[in-house]
């Protein structure tokens, strides 16, 4: 058997050699029922209906609503396949085998990672350095590694139900397999590239725990439906063992095990027929199987091998397939079988044929496999069941493989333990009193006397005002460090009484009675851009600039991104595709989201331009520190300057992103720098190509590759295809996303916040910014910060009639002052961009503007 048809078998955990495999044999053979075994249909049909007839009621396709489509273009009534016989030569493969549309190759972004459309200039500069790699006899690229993982135990595979194309979720045990798994990678040193997984829960949430431990989420993957699971019909969701008592052992197993047989079909409009659910609305009528034999699913998995997995490989990259299994009960192979939290490890030689494993002492395969097992089978299992019987036998006893640090700095565990003191500060002093005198063993220096301290007024007022129980925040900007800040501040301010205010536009929660009763809120269906800043990260927490730097989120970052899934999901959002950026902050909020919303299935596309700005050698100082060295009028200008850059890092910090694997091995959509390049080649020995990455930007810099990406990318790609888009970004990444979607002028933007983990609603048709009532009846302007800017942000929405909504006015109040030109400027600036029918006139502005 050639290799990649090894592979093939291997992808869904098919074990071993398959005997009989010949060339142009006729595959296309139907499920094994003879006339002699129609009774067992019936007893199939009370197994699955629970009486004879019992059906559900007639369900028609043509009654779903309509669906937001996956990849597939308006209009578009096929998926464009052809077929490939011709081209391929792969005469074993069946003719109703097709070609990937070019939606399916481009499938989660796949094309940005292939590069092969490179920009001319970068095409003439590379010539060079391919034709010294040529004269230098520059070694051959060996090929990539594969490695296989199946995913870990789901709840149906504990309850040993058949499951195929349903979507059960991991048990715990099946969460600690796959963490076993990537430990067993990273002692054997592997490292992965790219990741190509199915469209099941289960397999998702495997890979996702597995780049999780890795600490490498960035990395790209590829979720596919040809990685499904084999499509076991009418079996689905029927209990193996009760089946079996009910039709008979040698049936079931013929059923199971057999390359050609397959099950008893579904209908259409079954339970588990997959056309019910959406993350499959860009199949075909014929792509979506109503039953599978082993057979069916190789063919089902061959074009996703042929035009990306080989290709990865034969780019030298190290492919990770996590899927899942099925088991062949071939006279051969039937003894062979693929443990789930052990990976299997292939190597190949440059024609992409699978190498035998190594003989050394300790290695571990199976009869009829090439792949190299990276532990005995059977050993994590009897771990894990020895550690369920001490957690059951000893009280409190805490599962060593379910801890889960958050890796911390030394100058962020030192701020960490800072505020914690400072905490245990706050709440001892509810028991003891601050005026008793202090006794002092003359250990400070000063024989006993008493300390003299010089306080500033406001914080020594600050600090009564704690003793009271009130607040004081000395990064709030009322703080002043003397005496002479406070007395300049009041010779600049002026009072003034009037006050302009936006109220945003808050969408109802849907009725309690929905909401308790179970029903589902009507799906919105409109295309949608919903933004959200990452959850807090512990670097938001400790006052530290963060840039490029991939600070995770801190568990009050982690609640806040589900509990906005949680409430987009209330509100009956649905989206399409998810756009976020290289860092783990934002990836994680995005998970988080799609995790509550039953959507992980999403496809992700990543990209570097939506990271947050890059703040040079700032980046991981803390603010307190930068404003002490470089003063408060400098520490302002890096920090709110619209043009201003910090100073930069060098070419071999750290915080570089050029010494950063993720953007070394994917960015490919910044020009080669001749400099960079030089540096590296002279460091290494041999011709580099090194991209011109950032060692410092302005909120402009930022602004101007966030704002052309969405622009060049999201808007056509997405929104103007129909589709509902979430992305999910850091704050000044954001900021160049609103100043564009609201025309927000380039003066006020830095004047924007954006708080964490809060879904900012742009409605496309009237291009204005809402939120969603989480239904505390707060007002938002008094719960979250958005800055001064905040009256650019919000302006008056219309209702789908063209009449202004109720809930979105422009208001000021007006006092003995008259109004400046400055506020009247700004009520002129946002009206004027806000829609109105063509019959509404304008009034002048009085004391509440309402558009």
């Amino acid at each position: 058997m050639r290799g990649y048809q090894r592979i093939l078998v291997l992808l869904f955990g098919f074990q071993g050699t398959i005997n009989g495999f010949v060339p142009n044999r006729n595959r296309d053979v139907h499920f094994q029922l003879s006339v002699a075994k129609v009774d067992k249909e019936e007893e199939l049909d009370v197994l699955i209906n629970g009486v004879p007839g019992s059906k559900e009621d007639a369900f028609n396709p043509n009654d779903l609503p309509e669906i937001n489509g996956y990849s597939m273009p308006l209009g578009q009534k096929s998926s464009g396949y052809s077929a490939f016989l011709d081209r391929s030569g792969v005469s074993w493969i069946s003719n109703k085998m097709k070609i990937p549309s070019k939606e399916e190759l481009d499938e989660d972004g796949y094309v940005d990672l292939k590069g092969e459309n490179r920009p001319f200039v970068e095409r003439i500069l590379r010539a060079p350095f391919k034709a010294v790699s040529k004269l230098g006899g520059r070694k051959v690229r060996e090929p990539g590694t594969l490695i296989l993982v199946r995913h870990g135990e789901s709840n149906w595979n504990k309850n040993k139900t058949f499951t195929g194309w349903a979507d059960p979720d991991l048990t715990e045990q099946g969460k600690r397999e796959v963490e076993h798994a990537a430990r067993l990678l990273m002692e054997g040193g592997y490292k992965i590239d790219v990741v190509f997984t199915s469209r099941l829960s289960r397999a998702i949430r495997s890979c996702w725990i597995l780049l999780q431990e890795f600490n490498e989420v960035y990395l790209p993957v590829f979720k596919s439906w040809r990685l499904n699971e084999r499509m076991y019909g009418a079996l689905t969701g029927l209990g193996k063992t009760e089946t079996a008592e009910t039709l008979g052992q040698e049936l079931v197993q013929e059923w199971r095990g057999s390359l050609r047989s397959r099950p008893p079909a579904l209908k259409v409009g079954d339970k588990y027929w997959p056309g019910r659910d959406r993350k499959y609305a860009d199949l075909t009528k014929d792509q979506i199987p109503l039953t599978e034999s082993l057979l069916d699913c190789m063919e089902r998995t061959y074009p996703l091998w042929e035009d990306k997995i080989k290709y990865e490989l034969q780019q030298g990259r190290n492919v990770m397939v996590v899927a899942q299994q099925t088991q062949i009960g071939d006279a051969e192979i039937q003894d062979v079988a693929i443990p789930t939290g052990i990976p299997i490890i292939y190597k190949f030689d440059k024609n992409l044929n699978s190498l035998p494993p190594p003989k050394d002492a300790g290695a571990v395969s199976q009869v009829h496999m090439n792949g190299l097992f990276l532990e005995k089978p059977g050993l994590l299992k009897e771990a894990l069941k020895r550690e369920d019987e001490w957690a059951k036998a000893v009280p409190g006893y805490d599962s060593t493989m379910s801890r889960h640090k958050t890796p911390m700095t030394s100058l962020e565990r030192s701020l960490y333990k800072l505020n914690a003191t400072r905490e245990l500060g706050e709440w001892a002093r509810e028991f003891i009193d601050l005026d008793a005198p202090v006794e002092d063993d003359g250990n400070d220096g000063n024989f006993g006397k008493p300390m003299m301290i010089s306080e500033d007024a406001v914080w020594e007022q600050g600090m009564k005002e704690l003793e009271v129980g009130g607040q004081f925040d000395p990064d709030a900007p009322v703080f002043h460090a003397d005496k002479k800040s406070i007395e300049k501040e009041d010779q600049e301010w002026k009072p003034d009484d009037n006050i302009l205010y936006n109220q945003p536009c808050v969408t109802s929660m849907p009725s309690a009675e929905v909401l308790r009763n179970g029903q589902s809120t009507p799906i919105r269906r409109d295309s949608v851009i919903v933004i959200i800043r990452h959850g807090k990260t512990q670097h938001n927490k400790l006052g530290l600039f963060t840039g490029w730097e991939d600070a995770p989120l801190a568990d009050e970052g982690v609640e806040e991104a589900k509990e906005a899934g949680r409430l987009l999901r209330k509100h009956g959002f649905e989206f399409d595709v998810v756009y976020t950026s290289w860092l783990s902050r934002a990836l994680a909020t995005a998970w988080h989201v799609m995790d509550e919303m039953d959507a992980l299935w999403l496809p992700i596309i990543k990209t570097w331009r939506l990271n947050e700005r890059m703040y040079g050698e700032l980046t991981g100082l803390s603010k307190k520190m930068v404003k002490q060295r470089h003063g408060d009028a400098q520490f302002k200008a890096w920090r709110r300057g619209y043009d201003v850059k910090p100073p930069p890092v060098s070419s071999f910090s750290p915080h570089y992103p050029g010494n950063d694997l993720r953007y070394q091995k994917f960015l490919r959509d910044r020009r080669v720098s001749i400099r960079e390049s030089m540096i590296r080649s002279i460091e290494r020995g041999e011709p580099v190509l090194m991209r011109k990455l950032p060692k410092s930007e302005s909120l402009k810099d930022c602004m101007d590759r966030t704002i052309p990406y969405f622009v060049e990318r999201i808007m056509p790609d997405a929104v103007e295809q129909g589709k509902r888009v979430l992305i999910s970004s850091s704050e000044n990444a954001i900021r160049g996303l609103l100043m564009h979607l609201c025309e927000i002028p380039e003066d006020q933007i830095t004047g924007l916040e954006i708080p964490n983990g809060l879904p900012l609603i742009f409605d496309v048709k009237s291009k204005c910014v809402k939120l969603l009532d989480d239904g505390s009846g707060r007002d938002p302007l008094q719960v979250y910060n958005f800055g001064t800017a905040a009256k650019y942000l919000f302006r008056p929405c219309q209702n789908e009639d063209g009449t202004p909504d109720e809930e979105c006015t422009i208001t000021f109040e007006s006092g003995s002052t008259p109004l400046s030109a400055a506020d009247r400027e700004t009520i002129d600036f946002i009206t004027k961009r806000t829609p109105k029918p063509e019959s509404q006139a304008t009034e002048p502005v009085r004391n509440e503007v309402e558009a």
